[in-house]
């Protein structure tokens, strides 16, 4: 029940945003929502006076159809069953014409809708505004007067057209607003409805406070049914189904369901279902809706699976699946360039988690949740972590300076490569392991089996490590700046990986490891035989990146060929190569004599490619700067 009472709470400590609308990056609105209260898309918003008389309508735009409606137990939980919702709902409850337009619907839907309605507009709860929704309503002419401003569209025989086919827009003309917003045909079109009111500042009645409190007040007599909340601990109104529509406005699945009692949900261990758990309808309505308005506000979503973290007491803490660049981004901290030393990386890591932390808050902690539903109906917590925010963090800053290397991306509004030095992203591991084509499916599985590694400090799973290595291992197969990507972040799980060995990107002229020095011969041939591509302008994979896939299994036999393949380009540089073949001469001296087998390399090999080849394209200038900066950053610490 834990996760229900930090839910609980987190609703409770932010009722001041209660009906406050949000964007998200997409453009659509979020809010959190009053209790007793569900979201849906809507599809047509209708214009009413004070007294009820129709002034206009109009198709809601997508980006702002989202709706805040009230609803019952039993209507926020319908599937086929014909529930109406108390106020907003879909053409055949809302709509008294229906029948002259549609096939006449099973059941009765409209006088269910209407009898509900007029309950809640003679109890002691009525609203004004509600009261001219009956009113309008109750006289049955709905669709007439939709089908008079043009929303809804009819065929020649005064029946509401199913399907727009290329046929219809021949003969009617253009394709209707309401076909473009829609997915099925329009009798399944979401009502809403305004009521303009001289001197109300909101006519919107699904953003109307008082509408909301009108039908809390209302639903809450209705509820007359105690049992002790397991969530709280008192004696409260029960509730007997829970909420749906959790990770988007069409989600169908269940976090808390046990509706079949014919089957074995819970036969055979308990008699209903309250022996099992039972919660208050208060405790549901609030955690399900600071659950909904958490996963919209912080939430990552993949394939289905949600990602949502947030802290108890400060709603927001750092990105757990971002990279290092975003982290620097979202704290307004001064980028690094990737060329700087790894103190000043690591105090810029610092700088931007420690803006998370405050003094006095010894009791804070972080929620770590992934929700997935295997099927339709039924979702469950896949994966739930409380831990102590200070512990969390950290954790995250230990991920940030020991996954890190320099990265060269493409992220910018106008797509241009940014280099950065810290840890990859989740998601952009997955992708290095496993390409960009990989599915979703095996991406969200990945961004999962990280977590242990990011918030617990475990080794990074071997097989993704070993994938990330082999595709590194296989430019040619990829565009250049997906290749350098997809290097970075095998350099990074590398070095994670030798954590012991303390790899940096700055290159390690003393370490005698053997994949680490084929590596700096690799890179050595490389830059030799790009530089006197370059003389005339030739632009092509060299020999070294063209057999990097062989030379990383059979390093003994695969140099011998690349070794050979650059002597000519060793004659065009002239004077210039003796430079280029005197470290070649000192890197492969290091090497023992039993070391120079066909014996595969290890993940190393790629630390040893990198830090040789960016060694030899940084400028003495820029190492100069570098090692005084170093020298700095030690006297500062001994002082």
């Amino acid at each position: 029940m834990n996760w229900l009472v930090h839910l609980n709470t987190t609703y409770e400590q932010n009722t001041d945003q209660i009906g406050k609308f949000e964007k998200k990056r997409n453009g659509s609105e979020y809010a959190l929502i009053p209790v007793s209260h569900t979201t849906q898309s809507a599809h047509i918003e209708v214009n009413l006076d004070g007294k009820g008389g129709f002034v206009s309508a109009k198709v809601v735009d997508k980006s702002d159809a989202g709706t805040i409606i009230p609803c019952t137990e039993a209507s926020a939980s319908r599937t086929s069953a014909p529930v109406p919702h108390p106020l907003f709902d879909k053409l055949v409850y809302v709509a008294g014409d229906y029948a002259q337009y549609c096939d006449p619907p099973k059941g009765t839907p409209h006088e269910d809708y209407i009898e509900q309605l007029r309950s809640w507009c003679e109890s002691a709860a009525a609203h004004p505004k509600v009261q001219a929704v009956y009113q309008y309503l109750a006289a049955g002419t709905l669709m007439t007067d939709l089908i008079r401003a043009k929303v809804l569209k009819v065929d020649d025989e005064n029946r509401l057209i199913e399907k727009w086919t290329p046929a219809m827009e021949v003969k009617y003309g253009e394709k209707p607003e309401l076909f473009k917003v829609i997915a099925s045909d329009q009798s399944a079109s979401f009502v809403r409805f305004a009521v303009q009111v001289p001197g109300e500042p909101e006519d919107r009645l699904w953003r109307d406070s008082s509408v909301q409190q009108a039908f809390i007040q209302f639903y809450e007599l209705k509820l007359t049914e105690i049992d002790t909340c397991y969530v709280t601990g008192e004696q409260l109104p029960y509730a007997d189904k829970h909420a749906s529509r959790i990770r988007n406005s069409a989600d169908k699945s269940k976090l808390i369901s046990a509706n079949d009692t014919s089957g074995f949900t819970f036969r055979g261990r308990f008699r209903t279902s309250r022996d099992a758990a039972a919660v208050s309808y208060e405790v549901s309505q609030k955690a399900h809706n600071a659950l909904k308005w958490l996963i919209d506000r912080q939430g990552y979503t993949i394939d289905g699976k949600v990602f949502l973290v947030w802290g108890t007491e400060q709603l927001d803490v750092p990105d757990l699946f971002a990279d290092s660049f975003t982290l620097y981004q979202d704290q307004d901290s001064e980028q690094s360039d990737g060329d700087r030393t790894r103190k000043e990386f690591a105090n810029q890591i610092r700088k931007a988690i420690g803006g998370y932390r405050y003094s006095g808050d010894y009791k804070s902690n972080v929620i770590i949740m992934i929700l997935d539903a295997a099927t339709p109906g039924r979702m469950s917590i896949v994966y739930y972590r409380d831990m102590n925010k200070e512990l969390f963090l950290d954790r995250l800053e230990a991920w940030h300076e020991t996954c890190c290397w320099r990265h060269t991306h493409k992220k910018d509004e106008n797509n241009q490569t940014v280099t950065f030095f810290g840890a990859p992203a989740t998601k952009d591991i997955a992708l290095a392991a496993y390409g960009s084509r990989a599915n979703d499916k095996v991406v969200k599985g990945l961004i999962e089996r990280m977590l242990p590694s990011i918030i617990d400090a475990r080794k990074i799973p071997i097989d993704i490590v070993r994938s990330a290595i082999s595709r590194a291992s296989n430019p040619v197969g990829m565009d250049e700046w997906e290749w350098e990507k997809t290097l970075g972040i095998a350099c990074a799980l590398v070095s994670k990986t030798y954590e012991k060995g303390g790899f940096t990107v700055t290159l390690d002229t003393q370490c005698t490891d053997r994949s680490y020095l084929f590596g700096r011969m690799l890179a050595i041939a490389d830059v030799l035989e790009r530089r006197a591509l370059s003389k005339t302008e030739e632009k092509r994979a060299t020999n070294a990146i063209r057999y990097m896939n062989a030379f990383a299994q059979r390093p003994g036999r695969t140099w011998t060929t690349i070794q050979a393949s650059i002597q000519p380009y060793q004659a065009r540089l002239g004077t210039e190569a003796g430079y280029y073949n005197r470290l070649l001469d000192e890197v492969g001296s290091q090497l023992k004599v039993e070391d120079f087998t066909d014996k595969s390399l290890s993940g190393l090999y790629l630390l040893g490619f990198y830090s040789q080849r960016y060694d030899l394209y940084t400028s003495k200038k820029q190492k100069e700067e570098a090692s005084d900066q170093e020298n700095t950053d030690h006297e500062e610490g001994e002082m």
